[in-house]
């Protein structure tokens, strides 16, 4: 056999050799996050884990919405995983669906796995777990039905007029999961940790309280994954997560807070990124509590808490005091000229006199330091009260559970408030309307709320909306407190300068090739 060219030679040579030799080496970077909790309930399903300061992180890498939130810019909305919408009257949404969408167990996105989402399997059935078909509920209060026009086109049929559905389509609850996962795992005790979506990560392992790990799903619609695989880590204090970051354990730290961020800076290669985000801190309410019975007292305590006064002392005028429960991006539902009640000390002691307040103990629950600077804020807001003769007594808890224990008498307690779009009832309704958390709680509930909470969701004169909710601001900020606004939250991530990332205007970490500069 004559001998063949050394071009040829080489060339056959190569084709003999194992395909993993001459593969390209994935250089892609493997990246550490520290957080200080990645799930308050332990649990993956977005039914049950609620948090916007914890969960929010992670749960777009995973799982997608129909419509999305421009994470570069405003949050406003944008095609997601369908590339278009519209309107055919006023309770109905037919929706495109975006071709070749690839699950992470490989099957194509279709109209299945969208009506399969939003049906009873997944949100209704009584094998369910109450409370997952509860927020199921609160999410979609009027959903009649998902029709499956044909494989790339869905419609949603609400029971009445929603001028709210596309925002609705955009929030948490409307996650996409592949139909044929679930089904094959069969409950939703199977599901709850494994979630199975169509983002530019996918689960590899979760373990409560520790860790949450994600592979890069190659196929992503939006492009490859910038980075290998990413790695959440739940180290709760601030100091050891500071630690993390300069060791080089972790190439992010999140939930830094303001007097932190200067000496951050000051170590080489790091630097700080964020800022405000659709987030009010505030104080909920349980007024079965002998001494809140008496709506004063609650106003007394609103009174009482100097809220500029725990931006200037905490977050070096990062954060601010907004104007009560609502943003500027409601638009045409923004109820101007309102506010938190203001620091009036003279007044709270009126109120308090008014009352017959006698000066009995109030527990005051809050987490350790679960918010940022939460220890610190509580701090500050017992001695303001104190100043004024109420007597909150802090009472710190480990975990939620703890918090909304009913043993022993519950007072106040620490909580947040985000507007998962940009309508009033994705936050005072969600929160504190008929199918909210603090009446399921059985802390708080309103009976002319209850109904302005219908009449909101229902009505289609936006003046006569804009004129329901600051009725509902009343109530549940002066008449008959429910929550007092503290302050709007900001969030701060701490980063390797080096790494082309930039932090959302919002809790999530984008990890997208969209938000990838490199």
């Amino acid at each position: 056999m004559p001998a063949l060219p050394r071009r040829a030679a080489l060339t056959a040579s190569a084709a003999m050799l194992p395909r993993f030799a001459i593969a390209q080496a994935d250089t892609r970077p493997a990246i550490s996050v520290a957080v200080a909790k990645i799930a308050n309930s332990g649990v993956l399903d977005v039914f049950r884990e609620q948090s916007s300061n914890a969960s929010e992180r992670w749960t777009g890498s995973i799982l997608e919405t129909l419509i999305g939130r421009n994470q570069q810019a405003g949050l406003e909305r944008v095609p997601g995983l369908a590339t278009a919408w519209r309107r055919t009257d006023g309770r109905t949404v037919e929706l495109t669906l975006r071709a070749g969408v690839k699950l992470h167990n490989g099957d194509t996105l279709s109209a299945e796995d969208v009506a399969f989402s939003f049906g009873a399997e997944r949100t209704r059935d009584e094998a369910l777990p109450a409370d997952v078909r509860a927020v199921a509920r609160r999410y979609f209060p009027a959903l009649e039905r998902v029709e499956i026009v044909d494989p790339l086109t869905v419609r949603f049929v609400n029971r009445t007029v929603d001028l709210t559905l596309e925002g609705r389509l955009s929030a948490g609850g409307s996650q996409i999961v592949a139909a044929r996962a679930w089904r094959e795992r069969g409950t939703w005790q199977a599901n709850r940790n494994a979630p199975v979506g169509s983002g530019p990560y996918k689960l590899r392992e979760f373990k409560p309280d520790a860790a949450l790990i994600l592979d890069a799903h190659d196929e992503y619609w939006g492009g490859r994954p910038p980075v290998k695989s990413l790695r959440l880590l739940e180290i709760p204090e601030t100091a050891a997560r500071v630690a993390a970051l300069q060791s080089g354990e972790v190439q992010f730290a999140c939930d830094i807070p303001p007097d932190q961020i200067a000496g951050i800076e000051k170590s080489r290669g790091l630097e700080v990124q964020g800022g405000l985000v659709p987030n009010h801190r505030i104080l909920a309410f349980d007024k079965q509590h002998p001494a809140l019975v008496d709506p004063r007292v609650r106003l007394a305590i609103a009174h009482a808490i100097d809220g500029q006064a725990i931006v200037d002392a905490l977050w070096a005028g990062r954060a601010r005091v907004p104007p009560g429960l609502q943003w500027e991006f409601y638009g045409e539902m923004f109820v101007p000229g309102w506010s938190v009640p203001a620091y009036d000390p003279a007044r709270a002691r009126e109120l308090l006199k008014a009352a017959g307040y006698k000066g009995e103990a109030i527990a005051y629950r809050a987490r350790n330091d679960y918010y940022t600077a939460e220890i610190a804020t509580a701090q500050i807001i017992v001695e303001l009260c104190r100043a004024v003769g109420l007597n909150l007594v802090l009472e710190v808890k480990e975990n939620w559970p703890q918090v909304l224990d009913k043993a022993g008498p519950r007072g106040v307690r620490d909580w947040s408030n985000s507007p998962t779009f940009d309508d009033p009832v994705s936050s005072i309704v969600n929160q504190h309307g008929p199918n909210g958390a603090q009446r399921a709680n059985g802390e708080w509930s309103n009976d002319e709320m209850n109904r302005l909470s219908g009449a909101l969701e229902a009505g289609t004169d936006m003046a006569e909306r804009r004129q329901i909710f600051a009725r509902m601001l009343q109530i549940c900020e002066r008449e008959d407190p429910a929550y007092v606004v503290l302050h709007q939250n900001a969030a701060f991530v701490a980063k390797r300068k080096e790494l082309p990332w930039r932090a959302a205007p919002s809790f999530f970490l984008d990890f997208s090739p969209r938000n990838w500069r490199g």
